[in-house]
């Protein structure tokens, strides 16, 4: 009776990993095809740089410790972790929507306070896609801050939500 219980369980976690891992990008709250398609050849970008909203970069990240956060990161960085510090212009309608290649911790600031998410989602099984955060936010300049990234590189994008 041990023997079928064991292949049962075997079975259903086998379907479920499955389950998920055929729900690749689908699994995402929102869709990430535009990503997709700006992730393909995004240029190059140092720290510092400045996001345009609706584009891509690859983001060459530098050591936190390095790294010039305009505020504490709300989650500190993990000793050898890498981090990058941008600026945007967010757009009248206030909304932003940034998704990352890779884990990181993205932080916005603006009036030099830290914006709370104002939604969120991550999949690990969408490939060159790992999560995707937006924000609410007044129109005008704002800091992103990306701490806590175990690679050195990350491809970002800047969008206003679907």
């Amino acid at each position: 009776m041990k023997k079928v219980v064991i292949s049962f369980f075997a079975i259903l976690a086998g379907t479920s990993f499955a389950m998920a891992e055929d729900a690749g990008c689908e699994a995402f709250k929102w869709p990430v095809t535009r990503e997709q398609a700006l992730f393909a050849a995004p240029p190059s970008a140092a720290s510092g740089t400045t996001l345009a909203i609706g584009a891509a970069a690859d983001l060459v990240l530098v050591p936190a410790e390095t790294a010039e956060f305009a505020l504490p990161p709300e989650r500190a960085p993990a000793p050898g972790t890498f981090g990058a510090v941008a600026s945007m212009v967010v757009p009248l309608e206030g909304g932003i929507q940034i998704s990352l290649s890779g884990e990181a911790w993205i932080d916005v600031i603006q009036d030099g306070h830290t914006v709370k998410l104002a939604g969120y989602s991550g999949v690990k099984t969408c490939p060159d896609i790992r999560k995707s955060v937006r924000f609410k936010l007044a129109p005008g300049p704002a800091t992103v801050q990306f701490s806590g990234a175990k690679k050195a590189g990350l491809k970002v994008a800047v969008l206003t939500p679907e």
